[in-house]
């Protein structure tokens, strides 16, 4: 049997709607159907460049990983980057087409919506089956006009849809009852099984339950999925609050309002000698043998928060005592004299001071950087450390004469110098987000740190590995979803 398209949403956000698309697909790559995810819309400021030179979410990313392809923007068409708490900048087909407010993407979404449609079409004619992600809840009745992310893009392609509810926070049953009263007729009936998500415990004490709801509904429980220890996958947005902190070298990151790319951190939280933290705005600042300051959406609201915060006086210390500093992304041109927007991409036009730490300016620009890179690393004891990443932002940096470069890569111009370190090395700043994820490029950096250690972190494997325990515990999903097609 062959699945052609099956929607998975969920009753909330975090259900495991990224999940659970991820499992099926590899479990049909498994099986060799040519097999494709796909999120019409996704909010999300974790994003990764993509094979045709576009951006998508990080979700989607690791989804064509469990479907054994290459990232592509047809993947996920419409990208929504909040850069402040009413306003976004939106990514059509990999490409930036502008910042809007609420009010004004309400109204776009026509437009989108035929973007959506063609990336669909164009699966369609290229793959066997096409697993697609929602987003939030279809539940959404303020959302419904105009829907393009959950039940508006069902209605439209006509495909059946799984719903998935989190019984580990509670309340399930009223999660699948209460969204399927808020769905039209033709919603509900679209809505082929329920999946319950994260459970633990003995399956007996859940079967009364599962009996009322099939009674209650007509519908069938297809599976009910394990919660799963220990997993490294991509988050979609938010941040990973548990850490690993059993390590004795201390990492800390700020938890800047429009952190971005804070996947950026997942070997390091991986890494069994680090405990890497992130550290609100309410919550004391503790010293540290690392800090990075990570990506940032909108670096001028964001460095002002650090300095509000008090942020700046904490690195000058960190560094008067002998600590090593980061900075990626957002958090690179935080480090320098002054970040300039002259066009208005950030918002108002002007300067900002930056944090005085690195010798470098950096101007703000209309066009943004999409491209992957790999080299080595021009510090440590050999140098030949090899790195690679991915570069997403709106901007450029300009180094002095009296700073030394971070790394060698191989970029669109050619081989080239990129990043700054300070004269007296004790800071690095990159435009490289994943440059932690090689493990030659982690071992390195944590060295130049000051961390003594051996071990190494496999992300890339440790995601696989991730990746096929969960399509493991979904196979009898599959199989459910196999019968009843």
């Amino acid at each position: 049997m062959k699945i052609q398209t099956l929607m998975v949403q969920g009753t909330t956000s975090d259900a495991g709607k990224t999940t659970v698309v991820a499992a099926l697909c590899r479990l049909l790559h498994r099986q060799g159907v040519k097999v494709v995810p796909m999120k019409p819309q996704n909010m999300a400021l974790n994003s990764a460049v993509t094979a045709d030179g576009g951006e998508i979410g990080r979700a989607q990313a690791l989804q064509a990983q469990a479907a054994g392809l290459p990232p592509h923007t047809d993947m996920n068409p419409v990208l929504i980057k909040p850069s402040s708490d009413m306003g976004a900048q939106i990514v059509v087909h990999g490409k930036v087409r502008g910042d809007m407010d609420a009010r004004d993407y309400d109204q776009y979404k026509t437009v989108a919506m035929s973007a959506v449609l063609e990336s669909y079409a164009r699966l369609q004619q290229q793959y066997d089956s096409i697993i697609v992600e929602g987003a939030g809840s279809p539940a959404e009745v303020n959302l419904r006009a105009r829907d393009i992310a959950n039940m508006g893009f069902a209605e439209v392609v006509d495909c059946p849809v799984i719903l998935v509810a989190d019984i580990d926070r509670g309340g399930v049953f009223a999660h699948f009852i209460g969204t399927l009263e808020c769905l039209s007729e033709s919603e509900r009936n679209r809505i082929i099984g329920f999946v319950i998500n994260r459970f633990r415990g003995d399956i007996r004490l859940l079967e009364p339950g599962l009996e009322w709801l099939e009674q209650k509904t007509g519908k069938p429980v297809l599976a009910v999925l394990p919660y799963l220890h220990g997993l490294m996958l991509d988050a979609e947005d938010a941040i990973q609050i548990k850490q690993n902190q059993t390590g004795k070298f201390k990492i800390i990151v700020p938890a800047i309002p429009r952190i971005s790319n804070h996947t950026d951190f997942d070997a390091l939280r991986a890494h069994p000698d680090v405990d890497l933290q992130f550290i609100g705005p309410d919550h004391p600042i503790p010293p540290a043998d690392l800090i990075i300051l990570p990506g940032s959406k909108n670096t001028r609201d964001d460095l002002e928060f650090l300095k509000q915060r008090g942020w700046q006086t904490v690195l000058e210390k960190h560094l008067r005592y002998g600590g090593k500093l980061i900075g990626i992304c957002g958090g690179y041109q935080m480090l320098g004299q002054i970040v300039s927007d002259p066009y208005g991409v950030e918002g108002k036009v002007g300067d900002s001071m930056g944090l005085g730490l690195l010798d470098i300016t950096t101007e703000l620009t209309k066009e943004k950087r999409l491209q992957e890179v790999s080299g080595y690393c021009l510090f440590g004891k050999d140098q030949t450390a090899k790195v690679a990443g991915y570069e997403i932002h709106m901007g450029v940096t300009y180094a002095s004469s009296e700073t030394l470069p971070a790394f060698m890569i191989n970029a669109e111009e050619g081989v080239q110098e990129e990043g700054t370190r300070s004269p007296d090395d004790q800071i690095l700043g990159t435009y490289l987000h994943g440059l932690f994820d090689h493990p030659q490029a982690c071992q390195a950096l944590l060295a130049w740190a000051g961390m003594q250690s051996d071990t190494t972190v496999d992300l890339n494997a440790l995601r696989e590995h991730s990746i096929n325990r969960v399509a493991d515990a979904c196979q009898p999903l599959l199989d459910a979803l196999q019968r009843i097609a």
